[in-house]
């Protein structure tokens, strides 16, 4: 019975003695991890007040863009920066922001780069794709719109874009008029086999364009915009039945039963449609 309780007592004291040096193992690593951290914090912080990470010139900004209508000299310009600046004290997405309140700008993403210091901007531009006019207290004004129905001023536009060419593509009347369908619209005009040269939104129950096989009415700017133009297209062999000189008008107000109004009196004719186009 004395033996079993000095093997116990040993045993404790063995215990005790392995608990103390884990105890021990666990302060040392948490001293050595202390001084680690604010060894690393240390460094890091050398390493951000070193002048090398000073935004010096222009030439440490890398512009990427997405179309290429803006020249880097000309997408630098619309940066606010002052130079030289630390790289840290820049604040990316306020530039992001204030890039994307450029009109000819639709997305910017801008980042820092570490080696070599500087940054990168990635812009994508607005395209226009018709040129709009606009009558407004009896001022006209003349803009630009994107095939998702931004609106440009002709002369911001311009003036950033001096060497590019415009859209052939013009549109007349407010954008009330339009933007609710433009994108469709748009897109099926861009499209469609027939050339359309102007887009009259002047009247709110009667959408006219300017195509060429003459003029073509649509009615009130419906969701069925798309058929009415996929229907014109299939009606581009009629310059060669009919003499566009008798065509007043072709109405695809309802794109079922298209009509072409002749230029003699109360004549009407529903032109026979292709099957297989």
């Amino acid at each position: 019975m004395a033996g079993i309780i000095s093997v116990s007592r040993t045993n404790l004291a063995q215990r005790r003695q392995k608990l103390r040096r884990r105890r021990r193992m666990r302060i040392i690593q948490a001293i050595w991890r202390t001084f680690a951290i604010i060894g690393l914090a240390s460094g890091l912080l050398w390493m951000v007040v070193q002048p090398v990470w000073i935004l010096k010139a222009p030439k440490q900004i890398v512009m990427k863009s997405g179309n290429k209508l803006l020249s880097d000299e000309t997408a630098q310009s619309l940066l606010v920066l002052s130079y030289p600046q630390s790289l840290w004290r820049i604040e990316p997405s306020a530039i992001a922001d204030s890039l994307k309140k450029q009109p000819t700008i639709a997305e910017a993403i801008v980042r820092r780069r570490l080696f070599p210091p500087g940054l990168t901007i990635e812009i994508q531009e607005r395209v226009p794709v018709a040129v709009t006019q606009t009558l407004s207290n009896k001022k006209v004004t003349i803009g630009l719109l994107d095939a998702s129905g931004v609106w440009m001023p002709l002369e911001k536009y311009t003036s950033l874009n001096p060497t590019s060419k415009l859209p052939n593509l013009r549109v007349i009347g407010s954008p009330k008029q339009y933007c609710l369908y433009w994108t469709q619209l748009h897109q099926a005009v861009s499209q469609s086999p027939v050339e359309v040269m102007e887009i009259d939104c002047r009247n709110p129950t009667n959408l006219i364009l300017k195509t060429e096989l003459g003029n073509v009415h649509l009615g009130v700017p419906s969701p069925q915009v798309s058929e009415q133009i996929k229907v014109l297209g299939q009606m581009r062999h009629l310059a060669a039945k009919l003499d566009s000189g008798q065509i007043e008008y072709i109405d695809l107000k309802n794109p079922e039963f298209p009509l072409v109004q002749m230029n003699q009196k109360d004549q009407k004719l529903t032109p026979k449609i292709p099957k297989n186009i």
